[in-house]
């Protein structure tokens, strides 16, 4: 993945691009195909492998005989694994560490986000409540924080929810 720090991503960057690789660690199937269908309707180009815990995350992280992914998303409510522990292993892992990580969550709750955000991740979204919402939400993570959050996390943005994110953006 290419950065720097002044360039500013346009969806026409993001189609022009190879399909970005991501891995969703959910275990709900319901919210799984949900987001399949948001990222779709988005129109980045994509490539999504889904596990269903933070071992299963882990494990196909450090399958060498796969491509690091651009991108992970992960559920903090997990079995076997959660995600918060997930996150802790991955950014402690030297190998992993660059991957960008976005938490997923119904909970606002302070302490998950100051949690996720002390051990390494990229960006918290709260799940949203509606389809158009999570179109909204991706969009915005895709096309403007894909440059200033992802690369470089920052307290004041790095919380997402519908109620925090004009559809305008």
């Amino acid at each position: 993945m290419k950065s720097s720090e002044n360039s500013v991503v346009t969806s026409k960057d993001l189609k022009e691009r190879e399909p970005l690789k991501i891995i969703l660690a959910e275990d709900d199937r319901d919210d799984q195909e949900l987001f399949m269908e948001a990222l779709s309707a988005t129109k980045v180009p994509s490539e999504v492998i889904t596990v269903e815990n933070g071992k299963e995350l882990v494990d196909t992280l450090k399958d060498t005989s796969e491509s690091k992914p651009d991108i992970v998303f992960i559920d903090i409510n997990m079995p076997v694994k959660g995600g918060k522990e997930a996150l802790a292993e991955i950014k402690s892992d030297q190998k992993l560490k660059e991957i960008p990580a976005v938490m997923l969550s119904t909970s606002d709750h302070p302490s998950d986000i100051e949690d996720t955000f002390n051990n390494g991740a990229n960006l918290y979204i709260q799940k949203p409540s509606s389809f158009n919402g999570f179109i909204v939400i991706l969009k915005k993570v895709f096309l403007l924080h894909w440059t200033k959050a992802l690369l470089n996390p920052v307290r004041n943005i790095f919380f997402v929810s519908e109620k925090n994110i004009s559809r305008k953006d």
